[in-house]
């Protein structure tokens, strides 16, 4: 037989070199263990002397994540109508802002001139059906007639017109 098993010895030879091997395992086990519970209680905690337990902490953590910066909106609510400048800024801009598709820009005299020659309510037909490229209300179905008129004669007005901009109906008849 050969002496290849002999090829394959440890590197402790002594039962000293054993003993120094064993606490040094332990010692870094000890030592992970403690860094590993610093690590996980390295925040504050809170509790007795903090102001964690008062009422207005607690309504904050308790409150859901949903809650923050959303505003419910009441459906069967009174609708509140918007200004021409809001809903220019809401919906308008995207494309009137940068003459997408063809379409006058904000201000532009030029662009408008034709437009506003042809009045202030067939802007605002075309404005509500939609025409060529734009979609009706501007792709934004819940507003309401009086809003993109109002839209309407803020860019208009920003053009050189002399629209009005029209007041809001009573509240019957909003929609």
């Amino acid at each position: 037989m050969s002496d290849a098993h002999n090829e394959h010895e440890s590197a402790i030879k002594t039962p000293k070199q054993l003993i120094a091997a064993v606490i040094g395992f332990f010692a870094v086990v000890i030592i992970g263990i403690v860094l590993l519970v610093q690590y996980v209680t390295t925040d504050k905690l809170t509790g007795r002397g903090s102001s964690s337990q008062e009422p207005d902490a607690v309504a904050a953590r308790l409150a859901p994540v949903a809650d923050n910066g959303f505003t419910l909106k009441d459906a069967s609510g009174p609708k509140v109508l918007q200004t021409g400048e809001a809903i220019y800024n809401s919906t308008c801009a995207a494309c009137h802002g940068s003459g997408a598709a063809g379409s006058p820009k904000f201000g532009d005299a030029g662009a408008w001139g034709a437009r506003i020659a042809q009045g202030f309510e067939t802007l605002v037909k075309h404005a509500n059906e939609g025409l060529r490229a734009m979609p009706a209300k501007g792709g934004n179905p819940e507003l309401a007639d009086v809003e993109i008129a109002r839209a309407v004669a803020y860019m208009g007005n920003a053009a050189g017109a002399k629209f009005k901009e029209p007041e809001a109906p009573a509240a019957a008849e909003a929609k």
